[in-house]
C-alpha cells in the first residue's frame, strides 16, 4: 500500500488529454487513491516537488500551465514533512549584480533535493532579488551552519567564482574565509594561534584557531578560525580532535540531551580578488549575526 504522506509518481505523457502538469498529476493521484487537492498539488509544485524530463534534459517544473507534449515524463516527489518545513529568512548582505552575498540562517540548505528546494538559499535568493535573476551555487555551508554565502547569477560568474574556491591554494585570488565558533572548554590555554593539520576523511586539511574570549562560568571559548582547505565538516572535526567540540555539534561533539543550542559555527568574513573585475572584495558579517558568548 502506498504511503500517502511520502510517495513519488512517474507519469509518461502519451496523449494530449494530459495537456498540463496539474491535470496529469490529479488524474494519476486519483488512480492511486491519493486525495490531494488542486491547491495542495500547486503548492507542492511551487516548492520544487515536480520535475520534467523532455528528451535528455530533466529540470524542476514550476509553471503548472506549461503545455506538455507526447514523450514528456513528469516526476512528482511528495513528502508532506519536507513540504511543511519552514526556515528563517536569509539576509542580503551585498548585491554585486553578477553575484550576491547573503547571510544564511540556521536550518536553511544550500541546495535542495528531489523532494523540494523551498528551504534553500538558492531559491530564497531567486525569489527575493530585484530584479530576479538566475541563481547558481558557488560554495556551500552545512544546514546547521550560519554565515556568509555567495550566489552567482550567470554561468560565466559561476565558472569564475567556483574556480576561485576550488583552486584557493594555487591561484592569485587571495581568497580568505574566516569563521567564528563557540566550543566547550578553554582554548586560551593552548598555543595561540593553534594550527591543526590532521587529515579529514583521508585528505589533507589545515585550520588555524585563535581564541577571542573565554567564559569561565560556562567553560566555553569563542574562537576565530581560518581554513586553508575546504573539507566537509573540517572545522567541527578539527575542534573535536583537540578536545574542544563545537557547541551544538551533535555529530562530532556532545551527543546527549545536555546539548540544547544550535550549532555555534558561523562564516563571518569573506575576501577575495573578484575574478570578473580584478577588484578586491571584502564582506563582513554584522556582530549581531555572529555567535555570542553569553556571560
Amino acid at each position: 500500500m502506498m504511503n500517502k504522506d511520502k510517495f513519488d509518481l512517474h507519469i509518461k505523457i502519451t496523449t494530449t488529454n494530459d495537456s498540463n502538469a496539474i491535470k496529469a498529476l490529479k488524474t494519476r493521484c486519483q488512480e492511486q487513491g491519493i486525495t490531494l487537492t488542486i491547491s495542495q498539488l500547486k503548492q507542492a509544485v511551487s516548492k520544487g516537488a515536480l520535475w520534467l524530463t523532455r528528451g535528455k534534459h530533466t529540470q524542476r517544473l514550476r509553471r503548472v500551465k506549461k503545455s506538455l507534449i507526447q514523450g514528456d515524463e513528469l516526476h512528482f516527489y511528495y513528502n508532506e514533512k519536507v513540504l511543511a518545513s519552514e526556515v528563517t529568512a536569509a539576509t542580503l548582505v551585498s548585491d554585486e549584480q553578477d553575484y550576491s552575498v547573503w547571510f544564511k540562517p540556521y536550518g536553511m540548505l544550500s541546495q535542495g533535493s528531489k523532494w523540494s528546494d523551498h528551504c534553500t538559499i538558492a531559491r530564497f535568493a531567486q525569489l527575493n532579488l530585484i530584479p530576479e535573476r538566475a541563481v547558481f551555487i558557488v560554495h556551500r555551508l552545512d544546514r546547521a551552519a550560519t554565515g556568509l554565502i555567495l550566489i552567482a547569477h550567470s554561468k560565466k560568474a559561476t565558472r569564475a567564482l567556483s574556480a576561485m574556491f576550488e583552486n584557493r591554494n594555487v591561484d592569485k585570488s587571495n581568497l580568505a574565509k574566516y569563521y567564528q565558533i563557540i566550543v566547550h572548554g578553554d582554548h586560551s590555554k593552548n598555543a595561540q594561534p593553534q594550527v591543526i593539520s590532521s587529515d579529514v576523511d583521508g585528505k589533507s586539511a589545515r585550520s588555524t584557531f585563535t581564541c577571542l574570549a573565554y567564559n569561565k562560568n560556562k567553560d566555553q571559548s569563542l574562537i576565530k578560525v581560518k581554513i586553508d582547505s575546504g573539507r566537509k565538516h573540517q572545522i567541527r572535526i578539527h575542534a573535536a580532535s583537540i578536545g574542544l567540540p563545537v557547541v551544538g555539534d551533535r555529530l562530532h561533539g556532545v551527543a546527549d540531551e545536555s546539548e540544547t543550542q544550535d550549532l555555534q559555527l558561523c562564516a563571518v568574513s569573506l575576501s577575495f580578488i573578484c575574478p570578473l573585475t580584478d577588484i578586491k572584495k571584502q564582506f563582513e558579517l554584522d556582530e549581531h549575526l555572529r555567535p555570542l558568548l553569553i556571560p
